[in-house]
């Protein structure tokens, strides 16, 4: 074979390849999923309140409901039952469910935050989505922002599709914007999803909380 035909036979192999991955990439990209999350703005943060966060997103073991009393237990699992009836037309198998809910009672409980604002929120950031991502690179049920992992996490922007680190970050970070917000919950939903003033965010999160709203709330 000369050396005009193989290179000839080399650029076409090369062509070829090249070919394949760009239609891998754009399978990729087709089937992982897109959510319609606001472009959340960096915000700077102080040392102190850095470091609040940064020690309130540290892991402190597995998702268990801190159910002290057999009472706390049944309105947990009456809960538990009928927000999976609701969740099951997001999440087909039920041990998905579960381990969903179990981690989101966790999380927001632990944050200080309604179940239903959480569920209600979830619900029109990535439509319970596990691994949703935006066109603005928000990640996750809770559509986090990866700048959030750089600012108070490891840097490990791929943790933002692990169930529990997810919830514990949006968590966290819809606690502080209420807190910014002094309780004004309008305007710390506008902040999380990066639509500050705007009606049409807050007006979507709070519509789809009332399906989820339950005694134990």
């Amino acid at each position: 074979m000369n050396l005009h035909r193989r290179k000839s036979l080399r650029q076409v192999l090369q062509a070829s390849i090249a070919a394949q991955t760009l239609q891998w990439v754009g399978w990729m990209t087709l089937l992982m999923p897109l959510a319609k999350a606001g472009n959340q703005a960096e915000e700077v943060l102080s040392d102190s309140v850095r470091t609040a966060l940064s020690q309130a997103v540290q892991q402190s073991g597995p998702p268990d409901p801190v159910l002290p009393t057999a009472q706390a237990m049944q309105q947990f699992n009456a809960w538990r039952s009928a927000t999976s009836r609701i969740l099951s037309k997001w999440m087909d198998h039920p041990d998905d469910r579960q381990e969903f809910l179990n981690t989101l009672w966790y999380e927001a409980r632990r944050a200080g935050l309604s179940l239903s604002l959480v569920l209600g929120l979830i619900e029109v950031e990535s439509a319970f989505r596990k691994y949703a991502i935006s066109s603005a690179g928000a990640r996750g049920f809770m559509q986090v922002m990866s700048f959030w992992v750089r600012s108070i996490g490891d840097g490990n922007e791929s943790a933002l599709f692990h169930t529990q680190t997810q919830l514990r970050f949006g968590c966290v970070i819809l606690r502080h914007m209420l807190e910014r917000e002094n309780g004004n919950l309008f305007f710390a939903l506008g902040r999380y999803n990066g639509s500050r003033g705007q009606a049409a965010y807050p007006q979507a999160v709070l519509a789809a909380q009332k399906k989820w709203l339950q005694p134990v709330d």
